[in-house]
């Protein structure tokens, strides 16, 4: 998406079942639905590095109504990042590490791998013409290390530049996966908060840039918020839960300078700190909210599809939306009708990936790593026996 943030700063997980006795909460889908469609409008209406889609002109000269508002369209990510720290704590509790490890791999693979051999196959093959940013030198070898979810790591660059979100999934779960190791409690996941907090503030001044990989000052306080907005769920509200929610929320309005710093150079123009801040405070609100049960009459069932079609989205929409964007607009269709008609067949095509590949794809590679937890299981239980 950005290089480096910018490249190297859409997503968690469904928002699955809650805790036991808990209804499921529909309004996290519609808010995963409300993030996703911020992004698209961040990439199609905002970005400035795609003057070819739109015939030598900016989006801000293509668009000038709709980009000053989707200038900001990339707060949705972080408001991917409260959801998520919120489902991921949820989604485990009671799980062992290898269940943990297995829901994690169902949801995020599936999807990423269609999505990664499509956008690889559209651009290689059309990306050319609408002169986008994966286009420039993308090779079968870097899709071939796409799929591993690592190229980043790896010293890869994304097929899409919106994967670069997914490695700092993949960190998260990583960090909670300690957690879940030890054993889901309260007391564990409050001292997780507090300890990731420090590491998150003192990364950016320690000059480690691997303390800075895992500690993730950008992105840990919405993460954290998240969590602790789940303890409160499960827990009921707390004088120390508030205060894990009000710290994150203020360290994640004190790295704003930065990422305007970030976003600025990506968009050509600046961003008014007041309004990020209020799309901030809107993501721990909203997130909040669900958390409180403030939203707990929301049982609009087509919002459980909305939030199935947010994941393949988000993956689908940047390389490919950018290029059937620019062939319409090529074949002279008018710019609005040119992002409904994009967003239409994204949307179609998000779907057809959740039916016809998530679903079934998800199901079967469940059984299969089940099977291997369980004989791994097994195998560990059985005394080891000494060869003469």
């Amino acid at each position: 998406m950005l290089r480096r943030r910018a490249a190297a700063r859409g997503i968690g997980g469904a928002a699955e079942g809650g805790p036991a006795g808990r209804p499921r909460l529909y309004a996290l889908d519609g808010m995963r639905l409300l993030a996703a469609l911020s992004v698209v409008s961040f990439h199609w209406a905002a970005y400035v590095d795609i003057s070819g889609v739109w015939e030598g002109v900016t989006p801000r000269d293509a668009l000038p109504r709709l980009n000053h508002v989707a200038s900001y369209g990339w707060l949705g990510v972080e408001l991917f990042f409260v959801i998520s720290g919120f489902v991921i704590c949820m989604s485990c509790w009671g799980k062992r590490p290898g269940e943990f490890f297995v829901s994690r791999v169902v949801r995020l693979y599936p999807g990423y791998w269609v999505a990664v051999l499509l956008t690889g196959a559209v651009v290689l093959t059309f990306g050319q013409y609408a002169r986008t940013f994966a286009a420039r030198g993308l090779h079968v070898d870097t899709v071939v290390a796409n799929l591993t979810m690592l190229q980043e790591p790896l010293g890869m660059r994304h097929v899409d530049g919106v994967y670069w979100t997914l490695w700092v999934e993949m960190r998260f779960y990583l960090l909670f996966a300690l957690v879940v190791a030890a054993g889901l409690s309260y007391r564990r996941v409050v001292a997780f908060c507090g300890i990731w907090t420090v590491l998150a503030v003192l990364a950016p001044q320690g000059g480690f840039p691997l303390l800075a990989t895992v500690a993730m000052p950008d992105e840990a306080p919405f993460f954290i918020a998240g969590v602790g907005m789940f303890l409160m769920h499960r827990f009921g509200r707390d004088p120390l839960l508030w205060g894990i929610v009000g710290f994150s929320w203020i360290l994640a309005l004190s790295r704003l300078r930065h990422l305007r710093e970030v976003y600025v150079d990506v968009l050509g123009h600046g961003l008014s700190w007041y309004a990020m801040a209020a799309g901030v405070t809107a993501a721990f609100v909203l997130v909040l909210g669900a958390a409180l049960g403030l939203f707990d009459r929301i049982r609009w069932k087509w919002l459980t599809v909305a939030g199935a079609l947010t994941y393949p989205l988000y993956l689908i929409h940047q390389e490919i939306g950018w290029t059937v964007i620019h062939v319409l607009r090529l074949n002279r269709v008018g710019v609005a009708e040119a992002l409904g008609i994009t967003l239409v067949l994204m949307l179609l095509t998000a779907w057809t990936v959740h039916r016809v590949v998530e679903r079934p794809v998800s199901a079967l590679l469940k059984k299969a790593l089940d099977r291997s937890m369980t004989t791994l299981r097994r195998a560990s239980d059985e005394p080891a026996v000494l060869r003469p």
